[in-house]
Formats: C-alpha cells, sequence, structure tokens
C-alpha cells in the first residue's frame, strides 16, 4: 500500500502532474470503457486516453489492463487510484476547512487541555460530533497530565480542560464543569490462539503481571480504591510502569501483562482481538469524561460553546459501547 504522505510529496515535486487525473482512472474503473468513462469527464475519447497515458506515464507502469472488454486496471492500477483518492479526499478537506475558517466572523482559535488518553481516541471524535452540531470553529489541542492541564486553566492558558472523574474524584474537586462523555477502565491483555486472556485471574495462586499507572498519575486514583476493595493488590505483581495509557495499552498488547485501560483507547484493540478483556467485569471503572473551564478566562466564543453543550449533558456527542 502507498504511504499517503509519500505520495503527497510525489505530487508537490511531479510539477507537470495533476492530481484530478485521479478522478479519471476511477471513471474508468467504474465504467470500464474509455468512450463512457471520456463522456463522464466532458472529454473526448482521444483527450481522456491522452490524460491517462500521462498519468501512467507518471507512475511509470501500466495502470490499465486494455487486453479485455470492459478494461480493467491492474494490480498497480488500483494501488495508485486508491492512494491518490485519499490524497485527493485529504486536499478537498483541508480546502473545506479552510474555507470554513475564513468565513468565521471571528478568528479566535479555541483551546483544548486533554488527558494523554482522552486525547487519543475520545477526543478526536468528539470534536468531529461538536462541529458538526454547533458549527466550525478553530481549535488546538494539548495533551498532557491532568495536573498541568489544571493549571494552565487556571493561568488562562487554555480555554478548557477536558479529564475524567469519578467516583473516586468528583468533578467539584477540580472546578466548574459538565458531562461531555462517559468511559471506563476495564481490564485487558493480550489473548491466546483460542482467544482466551493470556492472565487469567482464575488461575488462583498465580499472581499476573501488572501494567500499572504511576503513584502520580491522574488515573491511579480512580483505580486504587478498586484493587483495595476487591484485595487485587496481592494477585498482582508490577512488572512495568508508566503514566501514559499509551504506553500501557502497547505494552498490553506485546503480551508484557494485565493493564486497566480506558474501554475508548482500547476499543479498536478488542474489536479486532488484539486485546481481550480479563478478570471481572465488576471490576471496571465507571468513568465520566468532564468539560471544565475558568470563568474569568473567557470570551464569546467559549461561553457559546460552554452554553450549548450544557444544555446537551443528557445527549452526550460520543457514546463509547
Amino acid at each position: 500500500m502507498l504511504c499517503l504522505n509519500g505520495i503527497m510529496q510525489n505530487l508537490h515535486y511531479a510539477k507537470l502532474m495533476n492530481v484530478l487525473l485521479f478522478r479519471d482512472l476511477e471513471r474508468l474503473q467504474q465504467t470500464g470503457n474509455f468512450s463512457q468513462a471520456a463522456a463522464l469527464a466532458n472529454l473526448s475519447q482521444p483527450a481522456f486516453s491522452r490524460r491517462i497515458h500521462t498519468l501512467e506515464a507518471w507512475v511509470g507502469t501500466s495502470l490499465v489492463d486494455r487486453s479485455h472488454q470492459p478494461v480493467r486496471l491492474t494490480q498497480a492500477g488500483e494501488q495508485i487510484l486508491e492512494a491518490g483518492m485519499q490524497a485527493l479526499s485529504r486536499i478537498e478537506q483541508e480546502r473545506s476547512q479552510i474555507r470554513e475558517a475564513q468565513s468565521l466572523p471571528d478568528k479566535y482559535v479555541v483551546t483544548f487541555a486533554a488527558q494523554h488518553s482522552i486525547g487519543w481516541r475520545f477526543y478526536p471524535t468528539w470534536l468531529q460530533s461538536l462541529e458538526e452540531s454547533y458549527g466550525p470553529f478553530l481549535s488546538r489541542l494539548r495533551a498532557d497530565d491532568l495536573t498541568i492541564c489544571m493549571r494552565d486553566l487556571r493561568n488562562g492558558d487554555v480555554d478548557f480542560v477536558i479529564g475524567y472523574t469519578s467516583q473516586a474524584q468528583k468533578p467539584e474537586d477540580l472546578g466548574e464543569s459538565i458531562v461531555i462523555g462517559e468511559d471506563k477502565l476495564i481490564p485487558v491483555c493480550k489473548p491466546d490462539s483460542q482467544g482466551q486472556p493470556v492472565f487469567s485471574f482464575e488461575d488462583q495462586g498465580v499472581q499476573m503481571p501488572f501494567l500499572r499507572f504511576g503513584e502520580s498519575a491522574p488515573i491511579t486514583a480512580h483505580l486504587d480504591p478498586l484493587l483495595h476493595e476487591n484485595r487485587l493488590l496481592s494477585r498482582l505483581r508490577v512488572v512495568y510502569e508508566n503514566s501514559m495509557a499509551g504506553a500501557l495499552r502497547m505494552r498490553a498488547r506485546a503480551g508484557d501483562g494485565v493493564a486497566w485501560l480506558p474501554k475508548s483507547l482500547v476499543k479498536p484493540d478488542l474489536d479486532s482481538g488484539f486485546l481481550v478483556r480479563t478478570g471481572r467485569s465488576e471490576w471496571d471503572v465507571d468513568l465520566q469524561i468532564h468539560l471544565f473551564r475558568n470563568m474569568e478566562h473567557s470570551n464569546r466564543i467559549t461561553r457559546s460553546i460552554w452554553s450549548f453543550l450544557e444544555v446537551r449533558q443528557g445527549v452526550p456527542l460520543v457514546v463509547i459501547l
């Protein structure tokens, strides 16, 4: 599969290359006929054929198998078409975002700060849903430890902070907030060849290798009460420690141990079978995802976004199944 960055770079340096030629190749794939594809492109057949030859010359190999009727793309043709359409989609998306941004009356950039594990998967999906329902606005994200995010919020360096709360750590302990989503910490590990957990808590008397968040990591405050309440610490042997959920996820996928990780982070791994749940379902830790603000540092746009989300607290933009 061609790398999207690579194809974009090649398109940049190939001065005579017209990216819209990929549209012609797509029309040819759809119709299997040069005349029909030329009609869709509002071109004569000779002109259309020359455009396909131009693309083939740029790639350096035949992209169309002309020995069959209807014609069909070669393997190279299929490969370059997929990469080219991805490049076109990216270009058109960026153009659309630029035009939308230029049409905004206020060019203020809304700055969000989020815990690393939230910024990895939840935030991009949530932001897209927010812009689709609220409307487009300029924004940027800082991903960091929650304590640093909250410090920046107090100092007015960011507009909003997105962080986890739970029964162990109430949102009012951190400041003014509204609920924008839900998540949970779940125990996961690598599966064996039969799809069963490599590390099973059913094996009595066996200590599970534990991939844990560091003592100073905010997620530890949500997880520790569960571990104490269910007397799980005696069943766990710490083999790796990191404050970033992404690092623990990679070690869990490698089969190094058990980790309690946000479901939003590992859901793709569960769906694809790279990770499986282990332990009991009652060992999940329910989390709420809150949006925090500092009213002393606000403006018309941030107040408008807050008001929009405040009335939608009962209808989250993102639902994690």
